[in-house]
């Protein structure tokens, strides 16, 4: 099998560097620190790049790429240590919006004219897709949505959200404008400095082109290629964590010599490496399954993501122990890395809820 790069596949990794090298770590820190938590000026030239474009088919005016193509771009972001929310705010609507036929929506969603996050999560209900409080009801102009959903990432930045709403037992997507009356944020900051909210919709009314053409299945199969990039992106992130400790422990010197040369640490730097080639492996090995084979896809994707998140989770625990105390501040790109793979860690399900999903389909 061949694992060269494409041209394309060259110039959009190349593209993703490019773009995130200006951020160190005070600029990164800054750029958390704003109200929404992000900046829209840099989502607009990230969207130029197009990167967004990439996630949606051509035939819904994107570039159609491949799952392989959008790993090797959240790959790269992670690589970067990059605070951009591609994967939140790009990906996940580019595929819900051309899958649901909200073509409109979407073409300003790639251009990065707007913002749209998926409100799907609720309490009490875990990581299931299934939309339990939040009831959707036919009114004469459309719907009306009533309940809240919490861990809505980006809740500040968005100007759309994508809420999943329970229609008469089925579960339903509906574009809700952010500003919609009746609709409610309540923002907190996550853990790697994101800003996430609670949203209560109170009697939101829509019409009916709000409502997406997209079944149960198909919601789990978005998901499922969200958790395979999350999982790429964990992996860049990984990578980092990994090539700024070895940098590090060949600088930091104690008891005259660099602590590198000590063979305790070069035991746990070699068992950090295998871990990231193994990661990288599973990574491929699940991106080139064939979405056809619609169980296997999900099981892929599902066994992607709990052992990479495990295995980076396991490295980043590594390189802050080796930095000593400060591995875990906000001064050193190790310490918004680590942060950074704890968010992904869990959206869409953590470890152990994507292998008891890995388990069941076997």
């Amino acid at each position: 099998m061949n694992f060269d790069l494409t041209e394309e596949q060259e110039m959009f990794r190349s593209s993703v560097e490019r773009f995130a090298a200006p951020i160190d770590v005070e600029a990164r820190r800054k750029l958390r620190l704003s109200p929404t938590g992000y900046d829209r000026d840099r989502w607009t030239r990230l969207a130029e790049l197009g990167l967004i474009a990439l996630a949606a088919p051509e035939d819904a005016g994107g570039m159609g790429g491949s799952v392989v193509d959008l790993a090797l771009i959240a790959e790269a972001i992670g690589k970067a240590n990059s605070p951009d929310p591609w994967l939140e705010h790009g990906v996940v609507p580019a595929l819900m919006l051309s899958a649901g036929g909200a073509q409109d929506m979407l073409e300003r969603v790639l251009a990065g004219e707007q913002l749209a996050s998926l409100a799907w999560a609720e309490r009490a209900q875990r990581y299931n897709l299934t939309a339990a409080h939040m009831k959707a009801e036919p009114s004469a102009s459309g719907f009306t949505l009533s309940g809240e959903k919490t861990f809505v990432m980006g809740a500040l930045l968005a100007d759309m959200f994508i809420v999943t709403a329970d229609l008469g037992g089925v579960t339903t997507c509906f574009n809700v404008p952010a500003d919609a009356p009746g609709v409610d944020v309540r923002a907190y900051r996550l853990t790697d400095g994101s800003i996430a909210g609670e949203v209560r919709l109170t009697r939101v009314a829509v019409d009916t082109a709000a409502r997406l053409d997209l079944d149960a299945a198909a919601i789990t199969a978005i998901v499922a290629k969200a958790r395979l990039m999350a999982s790429a992106e964990m992996l860049g992130l990984g990578q980092r964590l990994l090539d700024d400790t070895l940098t590090y422990v060949k600088e930091r010197q104690q008891f005259g010599v660099a602590i590198g040369s000590f063979q305790a640490l070069q035991h746990r730097l070699v068992e950090c490496y295998a871990r990231i080639e193994q990661c990288r492996s599973m990574l491929y090995r699940a991106a080139l399954t064939d979405q056809a084979d619609n169980a296997a896809w999900l099981r892929a994707a599902a066994g992607a993501k709990a052992f990479i998140g495990e295995n980076v989770d396991a490295v980043a625990r590594e390189a802050v122990q080796m930095h000593g105390g400060m591995g875990i501040t906000d001064e050193l790109a190790i310490g918004h890395a680590m942060k950074r793979v704890m968010v992904l860690g869990k959206l869409f399900g953590d470890t152990d809820s994507a292998l008891s999903e890995y388990s069941l389909a076997a």
